[in-house]
C-alpha cells in the first residue's frame, strides 16, 4: 500500500499546479493591500478570516455581528493576528458596515437565511465577496444572488473548499481525468455524523444582553429564543437552513459534480424523515437519501445522525464507482483500488495539515484543522481572481447549482415526488406546486430579492 502523509505534485498538470501557486503564499502581483469587511464574526467567520489573513496581503477594517460577544471577540483576535495590530470597527447592522467600512472584500459566514441580503449588497456596492455555503436557503435566494454578481461584475467565490483540498485535486487528476478509473456510473455521498442519542430538548431562555435576535431572525420566522440558536446549533431547525443535506451535503454533492464534470441533474427524488431523533427542537431529517440522476450517471446522498460510522477513516465524502476501480474521497483522505488487486496495492493519501508552516493553527480556538490548508488555498484563488478577474474555482454559479440542486431534494421529499429541473426556465417542469416553494416567504420588513 502506498502510504503518504504530506501530497506530492508530481502527476498533476501545470495548469494545475499553477492554479495552486499562491498556495505557497506568492505575494500578490499588484501590490495592493485589500480592505476586508467580516460580516458573520462566529466559528466559520473567524475560520475563513484567519486563513485569508495567513495568504493574502489583508487589512481587515470592521466586523459585523449582531451578537456584541462575537464581534468584538473577533476585533481583538483581530488585532493580534493581523499585521498592522489595528482593531478593527465593529458594527450590529452589515449594511451600515458597507456603507462606512468601504471594503474591497467581503466575507459573508453568517447562518444560511442570512447569506443572500448581505452578499447582494456587498457586490452592489462594489465589492467582491467570499460566501458560505449554501449560498441561499431557497432557489430564488441563488438565482438572485448569481444575477447580481454577474450584473455588478464581481468576483464572487463559495465556501465549497473541496475544490481547493490538494489531496482531492490529485485524485481527480490521477484517476478521474486520467482515465485510469474509466466510466463513472455511480457516487455515493454521505455524512454519518451524530451518533446515538434521542431527541434534543431545552428550554427556551431571556434573550442575552448584546445579542440583536430580532435582526438575528431577519427574513425568516422569528422563533421563541432558545440558547442553542445563538450559535451553531442553529443548523438544527430548518427555518434557518436547510438540514444536513444543505449543510453537509451541499460540500459532498458539489465535490462529485467537480470531479465528475456535472451540472444539474435530470431528475432528483428523495425520502427520508426523523425516524429516530424526532420529538425535540431539532426538526431536521436525521435519516435522508436523494437521487441526483443524470441519466448516465447517478449521485446518491446519504445522511443518518444517528448510527455509527460504517468506515471511520471517511466519515463524510463520497465513493466514486467505476469500470476500472473504486475512488474513496473525504475530506480526510482518499484510498484507490483497482478491481481485481491485491488490497496490498492500494493507494492511500492523507490530508496536509501544514501546521509546521502555520504554528498558530495549533492553538487556534474551534479551528477545522483538517480543513485549514484546503480554506487557505481557497482563499488564496479567490485573491489571485480579484487581481486578474477571472472565475474562481467555486464561482458564485457552480454553488448556485448545488446549492439549488440540494434545495430540490429537500423539496421533494416534502412533496414525496421526483423533480425534473429545466435549467434554462430556472425552475421544476410541470409542477406548479414545486415552483411554489422556490422562495420562501420572508418576514417583514425583509424583501425577498429577485432575479
Amino acid at each position: 500500500m502506498e502510504r503518504r502523509t504530506f501530497l506530492q505534485y508530481g502527476g498533476l498538470s501545470a495548469a494545475t499546479l499553477a492554479s495552486a501557486a499562491f498556495a505557497d503564499d506568492s505575494p500578490n502581483s499588484d501590490g495592493k493591500t485589500y480592505r476586508v469587511l467580516l460580516i458573520g464574526a462566529g466559528w466559520y467567520g473567524k475560520m475563513d478570516l484567519f486563513r485569508l489573513i495567513q495568504v493574502a496581503p489583508v487589512e481587515v477594517v470592521a466586523i459585523c455581528d449582531v451578537d456584541r460577544e462575537a464581534r468584538e471577540n473577533a476585533a481583538g483576535m483581530v488585532a493580534e493576528r493581523q499585521k498592522s495590530h489595528n482593531r478593527p470597527k465593529t458594527y450590529n447592522d452589515y449594511r451600515e458596515a458597507l456603507a462606512e467600512s468601504k471594503p474591497n472584500l467581503v466575507l459573508v459566514d453568517t447562518p444560511d437565511h442570512w447569506h443572500a441580503l448581505p452578499m447582494i449588497a456587498a457586490v452592489e456596492a462594489g465589492a467582491d465577496v467570499y460566501v458560505q455555503k449554501p449560498i441561499g436557503v431557497d432557489v430564488v435566494e441563488c438565482q438572485a444572488m448569481l444575477a447580481a454578481a454577474r450584473k455588478h461584475k464581481a468576483v464572487v467565490q463559495v465556501g465549497m473548499q473541496r475544490r481547493s483540498t490538494k489531496h482531492l485535486m490529485e485524485a481527480k487528476e490521477r484517476y478521474v481525468d486520467s482515465g485510469k478509473i474509466g466510466k463513472i456510473s455511480q457516487v455515493d455521498i454521505f455524512s454519518y455524523y451524530g451518533g446515538p442519542g434521542g431527541p434534543f430538548r431545552q428550554d427556551p431562555a431571556e434573550v442575552p444582553d448584546g445579542f440583536d435576535y430580532d435582526f438575528w431572525c431577519g427574513p425568516a420566522p422569528k422563533l421563541p429564543y432558545y440558547p442553542f440558536l445563538r450559535r451553531r446549533s442553529w443548523r438544527m431547525r430548518m427555518e434557518y437552513g436547510n438540514g444536513t443535506l444543505g449543510d453537509m451535503g451541499v460540500h459532498m454533492f458539489d465535490m462529485a459534480r467537480w470531479i465528475t464534470g456535472k451540472r444539474y441533474p435530470k431528475t432528483i427524488f428523495s425520502t427520508g424523515g426523523q425516524y429516530v431523533k424526532g420529538g425535540g427542537l431539532d426538526n431536521c431529517p436525521d435519516t435522508q437519501t436523494v437521487v441526483f440522476n443524470y441519466g448516465d450517471m447517478e449521485i446518491v446522498w446519504n445522511h443518518r445522525n444517528w448510527s455509527e460510522l460504517p468506515d471511520r477513516r471517511h466519515p463524510w465524502g463520497g465513493y466514486f464507482y467505476g469500470e476500472r476501480g473504486i475512488l474513496k474521497a473525504s475530506v480526510f483522505g482518499y484510498d484507490y483500488h483497482e478491481y481485481r488487486k491485491s488490497p496490498n496495492e492500494d493507494v492511500h493519501v492523507d490530508v496536509e495539515y501544514n501546521t509546521d508552516q502555520y504554528p498558530e493553527d495549533k492553538t487556534e480556538p474551534n479551528i477545522e484543522l483538517f480543513c485549514a490548508q484546503a480554506v487557505r488555498d481557497h482563499m488564496t484563488d479567490f485573491v489571485n481572481c480579484v487581481v486578474d478577474r477571472g472565475r474562481p474555482r467555486s464561482d458564485i454559479e457552480e454553488g448556485a447549482i448545488s446549492t439549488i440542486c440540494c434545495v430540490l431534494g429537500n423539496i421533494s421529499m416534502k412533496l414525496g415526488r421526483s423533480l425534473e429541473w429545466d435549467e434554462e426556465a430556472g425552475k421544476v417542469k410541470n409542477d406548479d406546486e414545486a415552483n411554489a416553494l422556490l422562495a420562501r416567504e420572508y418576514r417583514a420588513p425583509w424583501i425577498h430579492p429577485q432575479v
